[in-house]
């Protein structure tokens, strides 16, 4: 019974029907872990929503639904409170027994779910010949994290780079490559561009300055777009100059994602159209071809379009991302497909997903769009350098880790010089991606390296070092933690012992709502609550040489497998010491 909120649920659920019969169909059991840990540890208000249904008082059914509920083998008997919550206390016993079963579980309770989906995740994103910068740090890691959770529940996640490697842009950049380094277009030529971000500033310099060199861009774009061998060429060797160097900063971070770009979906674009225009969906509006999903209208109150092909004949953002949901759907057969973009996409996405509706491609398929909000410096402005320029994320990422690596060689420079490098750099990266998860993803925040690489509060170092801790333990007293007993588990007992016990339950329940909600900092909140509770375990209760040592010890172990698995879902690794 590793999900104790799901069994309270049920065991209410059966209580509802047995107590109300009809008049309970479809009602919620409105079970929740309690607020307030005066009012036990779950709680449910299912009395009041059945009150309304019945005309009746909301007490009164809530003692008839406590008299029902067979619930002795689980809670102390359940306390009724102000209008009619009902609150439940875990039995000792209950937790006790459901640890023992976790200290030999792999999984630490969390089972696979049934059925499985399949998931397409839409992260990350960047642009050919611009390098990851800040802003894409937050869709990058957040849809890391999501595609961990989803995975480590059982889903077959499809992790998918929509890299924006097609469009005009491109008859720009293979009229500037053809002039300073011409043998990249040259069959079988493989070169390097140097710093790919300058090679585009000096493109598109020229570009605003130079009529002649403007017409010789757009006519490269209609070679490449008509699949001249040269063109691709040089488009090729754009492509893989920009990948060499996303992919050195997905492998810091620890991220597996697949490239499918604009381009992939180029040649399906054609079959989209058809497809749209057999439904009756598209619209000529001044020579371009359009779709008007319902409800969207601008300042003026006139329809808002997609436009899926423009008057030139050319396409967009909007044609491909319409090529990319059906394709999704039709051929990698998603069940649910979510987008992790930034907030000001919101109303793009929702007419995305208004006419994939429309068009009868999300019937079966939900798909759903993850904003989040902007990285501010500490004057609360868009994060820049002091130059004003956008922060490249290699950048940040080197300032994290050289400044952990400075509180390193200070806290224990008796460390190897090779083992401060690796302890630095997990440090280091594990509190960016840390700060960033633990906001709520929708708001803006704050980017500060003092606060995010503290030891104390809400950090990957504080957690990181609870993990530690219990590590240290095992070393002092010589301890291995996998050939513990679970039989050997006592019942707890102390304050201490059983806040902790209640918090180790509570995993599988937060990884059902990260996964629902697609809020990272749920599973933050979960693991800095933990850590302060472990904390307080084991300043006021001795584990080495203590009659208990053996439960603590398990205690111990389970609190630092919680921890290393919660981290490891964040994207974050841990140490065995630091």
């Amino acid at each position: 019974m590793s999900n104790m909120l799901e069994a309270l649920r049920g065991r209410i659920a059966e209580a509802m029907t047995r107590s109300f019969g009809a008049a309970a169909v479809g009602a919620d059991p409105m079970v929740t872990p309690a607020t307030d840990p005066r009012f036990g540890h779950y709680q449910s208000n299912a009395a009041m929503g059945l009150a309304k249904r019945l005309g009746r008082k909301p007490r009164e059914l809530a003692a008839e639904l406590v008299a029902a509920a067979r619930l002795d083998d689980l809670c102390l008997p359940p306390q009724i409170a102000g209008p009619g919550f009902i609150n439940f206390t875990l039995r000792p016993e209950t937790i006790t027994e459901e640890l023992r079963h976790r200290l030999a579980d792999e999984r630490l309770g969390v089972a696979p779910v049934s059925p499985a989906r399949r998931v397409v995740i839409d992260f990350s994103s960047p642009n050919i010949a611009k390098e990851l910068h800040v802003g894409h740090l937050r869709s990058t890691i957040i849809g890391d994290c999501l595609a961990r959770v989803l995975e480590f529940q059982g889903h077959a996640v499809l992790r998918r780079n929509h890299v924006g490697d097609w469009g005009t842009q491109f008859g720009m950049l293979i009229a500037h490559l053809q002039d300073v380094c011409p043998e990249a277009l040259e069959e079988g030529g493989s070169v390097d561009l140097g710093d790919i971000v300058a090679f585009y500033k000096e493109a598109k310099r020229r570009f605003d300055a130079d009529e002649e060199f403007k017409a010789r861009s757009r006519g490269e774009v209609v070679r490449l777009q008509s699949g001249v061998p040269e063109a691709v060429r040089a488009w090729k060797a754009l492509c893989d100059q920009s990948r060499r160097q996303f992919d050195e900063i997905y492998r810091r971070l620890d991220v597996r994602i697949e490239e499918r770009g604009e381009s992939f979906y180029n040649p399906f674009i054609p079959e989209t159209l058809n497809e749209l225009d057999a439904l009756g969906l598209i619209t000529e509006s001044e020579g371009a071809r359009c779709v008007y999903p319902e409800g969207f209208v601008n300042k003026q109150g006139d329809p808002l379009p997609l436009i899926v092909q423009k008057s030139d004949g050319g396409f967009n953002y909007d044609t491909t991302d319409m090529t990319a949901i059906r394709y999704r759907v039709r051929v990698e057969k998603a069940d649910r497909i979510i987008y992790v973009t930034d907030a000001g996409q919101a109303i793009h996405f929702a007419m995305i997903f208004a006419a994939a509706r429309k068009a009868g491609w999300l019937d079966g398929a939900r798909a759903e769009h993850v904003p989040f909000g902007m990285v501010l410096g500490e004057d609360q402005k868009k994060f820049k350098t002091r130059s004003g320029e956008t922060v490249r994320l290699k950048d940040l990422l080197d300032e994290a880790v050289a400044r952990a690596r400075a509180i390193v060689d200070k806290k224990n420079p008796e460390l190897p010089g090779k083992r401060r490098a690796e302890v630095a750099d997990t440090i280091g990266i594990g509190a960016v991606k840390y700060a960033d998860l633990s906001q709520n993803r929708i708001s803006d925040y704050v980017f500060s390296f003092d606060k995010m690489l503290a030891l104390t509060g809400n950090t990957a170092p504080y957690l990181i070092y609870a993990y530690v801790r219990v590590q240290s333990i095992a070393r002092k007293g010589d301890i291995d933690y996998g050939h513990l007993d679970p039989a050997a588990l006592s019942t707890l007992e102390t304050p201490e012992e059983l806040e902790l016990g209640r918090a180790l339950l509570r995993l599988p329940e937060v990884i059902d709502v990260v996964a629902r909600d697609l809020m990272p900092n749920r599973l933050t909140d979960y693991l800095f609550d933990l850590s302060q509770i472990f904390s307080r375990f084991y300043t006021n209760n001795r584990v080495l040489g203590d009659p208990r040592q053996t439960t603590r010890l398990a205690l111990c172990d389970l609190a630092a497998r919680t921890i290393r698995l919660g981290l490891s879902l964040l994207g974050i690794r841990v140490i065995a010491e630091m």
